[in-house]
Parts: C-alpha cells; structure tokens; sequence
C-alpha cells in the first residue's frame, strides 16, 4: 500500500506538472521534449534499466503475451460494433470503427507502462514489460494497426515508410545496445550515472504526458469510448491474466504482464487516427478517459494478481 501511495504521488504530481506546464508552454515545448525523449531519452533509459533487468527464464514469451492481447482487444472491439449494429440498427462510420478497434488493441507500455512496472514491481523484472512493449506493442501499432487504420481510413499508406519508421526506431537499437553492454563491465560512477539519467527519463516522461493530456479538450465522445475501454483495460487483462498461468507466467512476471495489458490506449493510435482520417475525437477521448481510469484499475489489478 505505501509503495501504491507513493507511486500515485509521483505520477498524479508529474502528470499534473506537465499539465500545468502545457497550458502555460507554447505548443512546440511538448513536441521537442517527445522528439528527446524518443531519440535520447527513452534509450538511455533502456540502456541503464536493462543492465540490471533479470532476462532468465520465459521472458520471451512476453511479445506473444501481447500479440494475444492485441488480437483479442481487437476481436471484441469488432464483436461491441456488431452488438451495436445488431440491437440498435445503427452502424458507424468507418473512421469511427478504425478508431475504436485501434484504442482497444494497444496500450501506453512505453511511457506510462514502463514507470508503473519500475514503481511497483521493481527493475529485476524491467525486461519483462520491455520485451512486451519494443517486441510487441511497438509491431502491433505500427504493423496491425496500420493496417486496420488503412483499411478504416480509406487511404492507403506508404508502407516503406513504415517499415522504415519501427526499423530506425532508436529504442529497437537501444535495445540491441543494451543487450551488448550488459556484458560489460563500467566503473560505479557510470553504473550510478545511467541509472539516474534512466530515472530522470521516467520523470520526464510523466511529466510530458501530462503535457500532451492539456492540449486535449475533446469529451464528448466519452459515453462511446467507455465500451472500448472497459474492453482494453478490463476484460483484456482480466481474460488473459487468468489464463497466465497456463503459459507458465506468474509471481512478479505475470504482475508485469497483467500492468502492461492494462496501460491505457496508447498515444499512437491517436498518430495513426490522423494520418489514416479515422475519428480523431474519439481517439483523443480515449486517451484522455483511459489515463483517469487508471487511477482506478491500478490497484485492481496490483490486488487480484
């Protein structure tokens, strides 16, 4: 419980810093602190959090964890269109479809999972939610979602284009980096530097999500969205969670895995709704409603798992 204060401390301060700082910033403030931290800060964080992350066992069953996550969230996103089609003889548009089934099929596990597993279950099972997110989410958005985004939008994409996107993705590298350099090793003082600089990236990453969070002012969609969330932070989690065991995942692994599933709708799925013209309102609702919610499920899911 004191770990759970804390945490909620720490990430309702940051994210409340951040949103007071948006209001206040001019617009390109958030949008260079992203391009830092997606460049430098994110894999440096990576570095310094992987060297001391446990990669024994059956780690590697993590981006199957989440390719699951991502098939089903989609499934039942697609199943809560029919019903709607079924009982109420409406259909939504297309852009509306694509839009809900990509705010159900993935997550916040960078910015917002990564802390939260560092947080409440600790840097020996880092790599967990690291495998899941750079090996699963990060293919699940910019592969499936795409797709379905290009198929729901009505456009077609460049393909190359992303392809080259996730290829050039410096967390990918970072990721082979840190992978390498574990095998080394550094004085105390560089040990003692990376890890404050990884730290400081999780701060700083809260801090721009609150940030991104006051540019939001779109609610209305709100009733529409909460079927897509209770789909991708409960019923998600919960179904996959439960059946975790049967994959040989538990204790702390498995606590990992039930977090990252349960992150709110990622904020690339709002990149991809404007790109592929899906319903932009809606995915920004999503991503609005989905933060608050966590506050939550959180300590839900820390309790049954």
């Amino acid at each position: 419980m004191t770990n759970l204060l804390e945490l909620y401390v720490k990430l309702v301060g940051l994210v409340l810093v951040g949103f007071l700082l948006g209001r206040k910033l001019p617009t390109a403030v958030p949008t260079r602190l992203g391009q830092f931290l997606f460049w430098v800060g994110v894999p440096i964080s990576i570095v310094a959090f992987l060297r001391q992350a446990d990669l024994s066992g059956q780690i590697w069953i993590a981006p199957a964890i989440a390719y699951l996550a991502i098939l089903l969230g989609a499934f039942l996103a697609w199943l809560g269109i029919k019903g709607q089609v079924y009982f109420t003889n409406t259909t939504p548009q297309k852009p509306t479809q694509g839009s809900l089934i990509l705010a159900a099929m993935v997550g916040n596990t960078g910015y917002l999972g990564f802390p939260i597993t560092l947080a409440m279950i600790g840097k020996e099972y880092f790599g967990w939610a690291l495998f899941y997110d750079l090996l699963g989410s990060l293919f699940g958005t910019y592969g499936l979602g795409v797709a379905l985004a290009s198929h729901f939008g009505g456009s077609i994409g460049n393909f190359r284009q992303i392809a080259q996107a996730i290829l050039i993705n410096p967390a990918l590298w970072s990721f082979g980096f840190g992978l390498v350099l574990r095998q080394l090793m550094m004085p105390n003082i560089v040990e003692f530097s990376l890890e404050k600089m990884g730290w400081s990236v999780v701060a700083l990453s809260l801090v721009l999500i609150g940030m991104r969070l006051s540019k939001l002012n779109s609610w209305y969609k709100l009733p529409q969205v909460g079927t897509v969330l209770a789909i991708k932070m409960l019923l998600v989690p919960l179904i996959i969670g439960i059946a975790l065991p049967l994959f040989g995942v538990t204790g702390s692994a498995a606590q990992v895995m039930v977090l990252q599933m349960a992150m709110p709708p990622a904020f690339g799925t709002l990149v991809i709704a404007e790109t592929f013209n899906l319903d932009r309102d809606l995915a920004v609702t999503a991503l609005a409603g989905g933060a608050m919610l966590l506050l939550v499920t959180l300590p839900v899911w820390l309790w049954l798992f």
